[in-house]
């Protein structure tokens, strides 16, 4: 069974990658439709040689704003080419809405479609990256799309966001017992709760049934620990040796 749990991650080796330059990046503007609803999307493209490979990118319940932009980019950075599409504004949906809009799982899932007219990069295989209720659809679509090949979640909502109390406390949503494919889930030690709750049960449920599963626990990070104003120290180092991780994993789900 290819299954780790990574507690309590040691942090002083990410200083190598703090050191490193850069890579440049191309960013497109992309769009495409569902039914009467156009949505717009970045596209993230590294250099080096093409095809390169791709990951959708599905943003928290903030919206697209600049914080989501850093979060692309520190993908983009590691030579992977990403998708990232704005589902709220089409929609009018205002930051941090507190009930989800189904209508936007179909918004999201399109994003797929959209990168197989991109010669730039792979799109028979993709991962799909999701940050808080971004990881919601990122379940969504790991149980949904064959070209899903791994799942990434930072601090992920793993239950329908519209689901009564009970299954935000207890359960974690049903399309994880529909998941085979590598999954990592990344989430700070002072994260919410209720959150860490959440995320626990869907390792478990996996590992349970032998699929490749990570978690990353980083002590002393906070709620949204890779975009606060206020980051410690602590957070700061997570923040790249999370994003490190992430692309290695990527990178091992995508080249099997």
């Amino acid at each position: 069974m290819n299954a780790r749990m990574y507690l309590n991650v040691g942090l002083l080796f990410v200083i190598c990658s703090l050191q490193a330059a850069a890579a440049g990046i191309t960013v497109r503007d992309v769009n495409y439709r569902n039914g009467d609803i156009e949505i717009s999307a970045k596209l993230y493209l590294p250099e080096g040689p093409v095809p390169h490979p791709a990951v959708l990118y599905v943003h928290a319940r903030r919206g697209w704003d600049r914080e989501a932009d850093a979060q692309v980019r520190r993908i983009a950075e590691r030579g992977i080419a990403v998708i990232a599409p704005d589902y709220h504004s089409p929609r009018f949906i205002p930051g941090w809405p507190i009930e989800h809009d189904p209508a936007t799982e179909k918004d999201v899932e399109l994003a797929i479609d959209a990168l197989k007219k991109i010669p730039e990069v792979r799109s028979d295989r993709i991962c799909v990256v999701g940050f808080s209720r971004g990881g919601y659809h990122a379940v969504l679509l790991a149980a949904r799309r064959s070209e899903v090949a791994c799942v990434v979640t930072y601090y992920g909502h793993m239950v329908n966001p519209n689901a009564p109390e009970p299954w935000q406390v207890y359960r974690y949503a049903p399309e994880i017992e529909k998941i085979n494919v590598p999954v990592m889930f990344i989430v700070g030690e002072e994260e919410f709760e209720i959150r860490r709750m959440g995320i626990r049960r869907a390792y478990y449920a996996l590992l349970k049934r032998g699929v490749p599963v990570e978690m990353l626990m980083y002590p002393h990070a906070r709620r949204a620990f890779d975009f606060r104003q206020d980051q410690r120290e602590e957070e700061k180092l997570a923040t790249e040796d999370a994003a490190r991780r992430a692309a290695a994993f990527i990178r091992d789900a995508l080249g099997r």
